[in-house]
């Protein structure tokens, strides 16, 4: 059985009807995007319970070895040779075990959303599209899709009906756009219903993201 991550919980109402598990990025921790719940607009929007996991510890290669909260190893700044499978599955089956939680306090998949932001964007595609459950969405920030060669054999049916939000900034020095850019090619081209968004702004978030995340939310949460 996989231990549960810890992780922080913040819900906008008691009894929440709709749960979101984001994924923070390389070397940071659950903390990260707690200060983003106040910021976006949740009107009208059922209770939500914003669950967010803090990643393992591990030495990152491409770091010097230096251990670090990650969700896998990362071996080489293009983000694609000697992907780390290995770890990528393991933190799968981590997010899998907190989206079974959420289900068993009685949050339907189709209400649950995951999210990230760089490592956990790719953490979100990985586990998202081979759940074998319609989730409520997968919101995608700042990065890409892991293993892309495996997906297409691995993705569910039910999967193609989750809805994706991707965002990117043009000027991304971590995970350059083109990266995104053929990820939203690939996912398209499985079927997969892609909503892009783009802005002038490196590897972060901008006010315009946060606008059109909380637009994105009342869409599929209506």
């Amino acid at each position: 059985m996989t231990q549960l991550l810890e992780n922080i919980e913040i819900e906008t109402a008691p009894n929440p009807e709709v749960a979101i598990i984001w994924m923070h990025g390389l070397g940071a921790d659950g903390n990260d995007f707690v200060p983003l719940v106040r910021e976006l607009d949740l009107t009208g929007l059922p209770g939500i319970r914003f669950v967010f996991p803090h990643a393992d510890q591990i030495p990152v290669t491409v770091n010097g070895g230096y251990v670090m909260r990650a969700w896998y190893d990362i071996s080489n700044a293009d983000l694609v040779r000697r992907e780390d499978d290995a770890g990528l599955r393991r933190s799968q089956q981590q997010i899998e075990a907190l989206i079974a939680r959420e289900k068993a306090r009685g949050i339907k998949a189709g209400r649950i959303i995951l999210a990230g932001f760089s490592q956990g964007c790719a953490m979100t595609l990985q586990t998202g599209v081979r759940h074998p459950e319609k989730l409520a969405g997968l919101l995608c920030l700042s990065g890409y899709l892991p293993v892309a060669a495996t997906v297409a054999a691995e993705r569910t049916e039910e999967s193609l009906d989750t809805p994706i939000f991707m965002a990117h900034g043009r000027s991304d020095g971590v995970v350059p756009i083109v990266r995104a850019e053929q990820s939203r090619d690939a996912l398209k081209a499985m079927g997969y219903q892609i909503e892009w968004h783009e802005y002038p702004m490196q590897h972060s978030l901008c006010q315009e993201e946060v606008d059109d995340i909380g637009a994105w939310l009342k869409k599929v949460l209506a």
